[in-house]
């Protein structure tokens, strides 16, 4: 495989404590251009993160000398924009479910497949280059406010913290306000159109998007809010608020 001129600008954080996977994962990433920085246990993973700024990691959540999810936690803290796939051997559904609310963007369980690896990894540096491409006209609806050329997110102006994921998810639905959006078409639209893993990913980004939704608007004791709703055995819909909405600002969000 050949990667692309900005697929070898790509910094890579691995951090696995097993070193036949970690030799092999490190030279399959160095094969395809990207510069590889491998360390092995939790302190090394966040000395690494403190002297340089990665473009993805690829976390191993079983690690000798903490736990990975705390790992995880404070790279999203330390580096937001980062791209955070976690590798793991735990297959219980919790297991995956706290490694993506700790700020996971991916994960994939162990055993995996090199191609599969390098597929994942271009697929979200593809996505984060594509990021620029939203149409950049500011979105209101009640006291929502999204500010898209500024990547900000403000409820009765406050501001709300939301991970990358989680704003282009909240973007894309807004831009079809009170039309069903399936879970194929978001995948397609804020992972890859080549995604072929699994949407429990895209469930737990639509839960921790619709809490921090809730909870800004609960601070500022304002229902004059988009609501998300899950629509069972298609995907979501982001209806509008319940106080009327301005014509234009609909139509601009389509």
């Amino acid at each position: 495989m050949t990667a692309t001129y900005h697929e070898a600008m790509a910094s890579v954080l691995l951090v696995e404590d097993d070193a036949q996977i970690g030799r092999s994962v490190h030279a399959a990433l160095s094969a395809n251009g990207h510069d590889v920085v491998w360390v092995q246990r939790a302190a090394q993973a966040r000395e690494a993160v403190a002297q340089t700024r990665f473009d993805l990691a690829l976390l191993d959540l079983s690690l000798p000398d903490g736990d990975g999810v705390d790992v995880c936690r404070e790279l999203r803290l330390a580096q937001p924009s980062s791209i955070i796939v976690m590798l793991t051997a735990r297959r219980a559904e919790m297991d995956v479910v706290v490694g993506l609310e700790a700020g996971a963007d991916d994960y994939l369980t162990k055993p995996f497949g090199l191609t599969e690896l390098l597929a994942r990894v271009r697929a979200h540096l593809r996505r984060n280059e594509s990021r620029g491409a939203l149409d950049p006209s500011p979105l209101e609806f009640g006291d929502l406010h999204l500010d898209v050329d500024a990547r900000r997110v403000f409820v009765c102006g406050v501001e709300v913290q939301l991970r990358a994921k989680e704003f282009e998810l909240l973007a894309r639905l807004a831009r079809d306000l009170g039309r069903a959006v399936s879970r194929e078409r978001l995948m397609y639209d804020v992972w890859d159109e080549n995604w072929f893993g699994s949407t429990k990913t895209l469930d737990v980004h639509v839960a921790a998007l619709r809490r921090k939704l809730q909870e800004a608007g609960e601070a500022c004791s304002t229902r004059d809010l988009p609501v998300l709703t899950t629509l069972r055995g298609h995907g979501y819909r982001l209806d509008p608020p319940s106080g009327s909405v301005d014509p234009a600002r609909e139509t601009a969000s389509r």
